[in-house]
Formats: C-alpha cells, sequence, structure tokens
C-alpha cells in the first residue's frame, strides 16, 4: 500500500453506533465505530492488554469495551478505564492501541493510512456527483487491490472479457489512448474502433480533439470514476484487505429518474448492471500472476496500455516518497 494517503475502507452504513465492526484492512484486523457524536472511530482490534478481539465487545458512552477484562478504548486507542484497578485509578500511558484518523462523506469512509503528522485536511473525491442519487454495491477480490485497479485502466480488454455487454462490436484496433496525469489524477482518453485489416492505430500525439472522446478518471490512491454521460457515472473504490485480496465498491450515479421510489429502482438496475460487468472482469483478473502488480516486471506492455504504465510509474513514485 502507499503510505501516508486517505483510503476508503467501508460504506457509512456499515458502521452504526449500536455495536463494533470487525474488519480488515490495510493487512491489519480492525475494530470500527461510532462514538456519542456519531463520528467513526478505528484502532486495531486487539487489546493491548492480553490479545483479545475488541470487536467481540459493546460500547460504552462511545467507546469500546473489551469482552476480556473490560477494559474501555477510546477512539483515539488510549485506554481510559481498567475496571480491576478501580474507577478512578491512573491508566499508564502504555496501555493504548495504534489508531486511525477518519473521515466520512458521500457515504464513505476512509482512514488515514501513515504519520499522523502528515494528515491532510480531507481526502478526495468526485464532487461532480454530490447532486445525483445513487446505489452501492460490493464484491471481495482475491488479488492484490492494484490489480483490480489496473483492470479498470485496461482499454484493451473490452472486447474479449466484455463481448456480450460493453464490449460488443468488435472494437478490437486500439486508438492512443491518451493519457493525461495532474498531481494524483490519472485521466485516459478512449478510441477504440473495428479493425478493417487496413487501418493503422494512432498514436497519442496523433489523436485530434482528444477531449471528446469517451474518457475515465482515477485519483490514488483507490478511487475510479467511469463517465458514462452528463447524467450517469460509474465510480469504485478498490479497498486493499492484504496482499492477496481486496474488496470492490462499485456505485452506479445517475440524474436521469429523480421520482422518489422510482429513482430506487433505476439505481438497483443500473448496479446490478455494473455488477454483471465486474464479475466479467473478476472472472480473468483473479487467474493473474503475479496477484500484485509491480513496475518492473516480466509482463510485455503494449501502446495500448499506457493508463496501466501511468499508474504503474506513480504509484511507484509515490511509495518511494
Amino acid at each position: 500500500m502507499i503510505y501516508n494517503q486517505w483510503y476508503i475502507i467501508l460504506t457509512s452504513d456499515e458502521v452504526d453506533r449500536k455495536r463494533p465492526t470487525k474488519v480488515k484492512r490495510m493487512n491489519e484486523q480492525l475494530v470500527v465505530w461510532r462514538d456519542n457524536n456519531g463520528k467513526v472511530a478505528c484502532i486495531s482490534d486487539r487489546c493491548c492488554h492480553r490479545g483479545v478481539s475488541l470487536s467481540c465487545g459493546k460500547l460504552v458512552n462511545g467507546n469500546v469495551e473489551c469482552p476480556f477484562h473490560g477494559f474501555l478504548f477510546a477512539p483515539d486507542g488510549k485506554v481510559v478505564s481498567i475496571p480491576a484497578n478501580g474507577k478512578n485509578a491512573p491508566v499508564p500511558e502504555s496501555m493504548k492501541n495504534r489508531s486511525y484518523e477518519t473521515f466520512e462523506r458521500d457515504g464513505f469512509i476512509w482512514i488515514w493510512y501513515g504519520d499522523r503528522n502528515k494528515t491532510t485536511s480531507a481526502p478526495f473525491y468526485f464532487d461532480d456527483v454530490k447532486d445525483f442519487s445513487y446505489a452501492t454495491i460490493k464484491d471481495k477480490w482475491s488479488v492484490h487491490y492494484s490489480r483490480a485497479i489496473e483492470n479498470q485502466l485496461d482499454v484493451v480488454h473490452l472486447p474479449f472479457v466484455h463481448r456480450t455487454t460493453i464490449g460488443r462490436g468488435n472494437k478490437t484496433l486500439v486508438n492512443g489512448p491518451v493519457v493525461e496525469r495532474e498531481e494524483e489524477m490519472i485521466t485516459f482518453y478512449v478510441d477504440n474502433t473495428v479493425d478493417d485489416g487496413a487501418t493503422v492505430p494512432l498514436k497519442p500525439n496523433e489523436i485530434k480533439d482528444y477531449k471528446q472522446l469517451f474518457f475515465l478518471k482515477f485519483h490514488f490512491p483507490n478511487v475510479w470514476q467511469n463517465y458514462i454521460s452528463d447524467k450517469i457515472r460509474f465510480v469504485a473504490a478498490f479497498v486493499p484487505v492484504d496482499d492477496g485480496n481486496c474488496e470492490v465498491y462499485i456505485r452506479y450515479y445517475q440524474q436521469v429518474m429523480n421520482v422518489p421510489v422510482l429513482k430506487q429502482i433505476v439505481n438497483r438496475i443500473g448496479i446490478l448492471l455494473g455488477l454483471i460487468i465486474l464479475r466479467q472482469d473478476k472472472r480473468v483478473v483473479l487467474t493473474q500472476e503475479p496477484k500484485k502488480s509491480e513496475l518492473k516486471s516480466d509482463e510485455k506492455l503494449i501502446v495500448g496500455d499506457l493508463p496501466i504504465i501511468e499508474y504503474r510509474k506513480h504509484r511507484q513514485n509515490l511509495m518511494d516518497r
């Protein structure tokens, strides 16, 4: 994983005020809950006293109580009460768990994975969908999250993996693609056509008016948007679980139907179609070796892989930095 980044880890509705939530993210077992003000707390799910899973405990006054000996852990990871020592007994400073800064917006929960003194004010999200209605679904993949991301940057695979859905038309010839990166955002413009046996694919610098083409965006470390139209988008968050597993949260956004009830039906249909397409990807990506992508590998990439090449280069730069 890239250090010193905000990562989406859950949706808001996966964490409530009544009980702690156990989740594995970033190669670590975590316990997530809401304090008395509704703010999300996230700490290591291993009691610093005897190693019990705190997520098996309960919430007490906005803190999580260890089910073994009743130690109370505050949202900052510090133990604030040791019942065996008495209610008014001081708690040693060493009694604490690793904690994570959290952020919540647009129905997603982020944690800051890195040094606290380098935490930025807020994570990135796509502001252009804030007035859309949406539906969300998640899918578990047995690959490193970088592989799942690269699949959504791949413009070459559509007519083969998705020949019955979005890849219909046998558009196997790839012009470009044109790839632009601005800070942590990669935008790539797609122009696939039918191969007539005579046409030579255009190089990226030969494509005129490329900003009129279909495009997709990826923002480091783990969010992606497919710009279907002004009123329809797909957004995905690729959530690291460990080195061999991730969860893909996919969200269908639309402004086509805004009538109550009907818009929920449209959203549900849209997200189910998105899941069908995602599962077509999954069937293939789960067979890739190695499970984790690297800048230096034995893969023989082609011009059509430019979005993947740019992703790997910048990801490595961020990891080195």
